[in-house]
């Protein structure tokens, strides 16, 4: 039987009489097919799931009751921030969503100075919402009750300023770097891992890392896309260390 899970920005509580939004109860009626009586399994990202049933319609709005709280233990041993560089339309939309199925803690998209999409004012803060968007729907899908951080873009000097100091840092290098297998990963340090725009990273990007003391590892001889390269380095860390194993 399908779980069906919706996400809310909203505390919750067993009890709780909770309103959808027009969109997302549109969603249940129109395209689900679901009626009063219906599960449904709120989450607001606080790591707890929580059963509800539709007690009421009407023809753009739906009310949930919560019945129940339960706790989700899904979330993986690692934790993996991807600093993704800024990739054209449909591509940041994969990187994130499936970075999100794949366990990952939180992401921040850098500016580079190779990154080719412009982000400014307005125009930043509606992708930011998108982005935000794209995230809450995989953790729909995938079951996680934690919603992985998607902080504002940021100049890649900026977002390697403000890491934690106690942080692993990978770079993916497929001609200097070491195998993954190789590195020893210790699953209570936090992980740092970049990944460059369509251009790759620069060489003032790569001098920049390196000072910042990011080491470099490597999948394979082959070089990857940017919207499969940290992907690929996800599955393989959560494969080798952590709750694919």
């Amino acid at each position: 039987m399908r779980l069906i899970r919706c996400h809310v920005e909203a505390p919750l509580a067993p009890g709780q009489r909770v309103p959808l939004p027009e969109d997302k109860s549109l969603h249940l009626l129109r395209v689900l097919r679901l009626r009063a009586g219906d599960a449904v399994t709120l989450f607001n990202g606080d790591g707890y799931d929580y059963p509800a049933r539709i007690t009421g319609t009407e023809k753009k709005a739906v009310e949930l009751t919560v019945e129940g709280v339960q706790a989700r233990g899904n979330e993986s041993p690692l934790a993996i921030t991807l600093l993704q560089g800024v990739a054209r339309g449909d591509r940041m939309d994969l990187i994130l969503q499936k970075a999100t199925e794949l366990g990952v803690h939180a992401i921040q998209p850098v500016l580079t100075e190779r990154t080719e999409v412009k982000l400014e004012g307005e125009r930043a803060e509606r992708r930011l919402a998108h982005w935000r968007g794209v995230v809450a729907a995989a953790c729909e899908q995938s079951g996680r009750a934690r919603l992985p951080a998607v902080a504002e873009p940021l100049p890649l000097h900026a977002a390697v300023a403000a890491l934690p100091a106690t942080a692993r840092r990978l770079i993916l290098d497929p001609h200097r770097g070491r195998a993954l297998r190789a590195l020893d990963i210790d699953v209570s340090q936090p992980l740092v891992l970049v990944i460059g725009p369509e251009g790759g990273l620069g060489e003032r990007d790569l001098g920049l890392l390196t000072q910042s003391g990011f080491e470099g590892v490597r999948l394979g001889p082959r070089v990857l896309r940017t919207e499969t390269a940290g992907l690929a380095v996800l599955a393989a860390l959560q494969a080798l260390y952590g709750d694919w194993a």
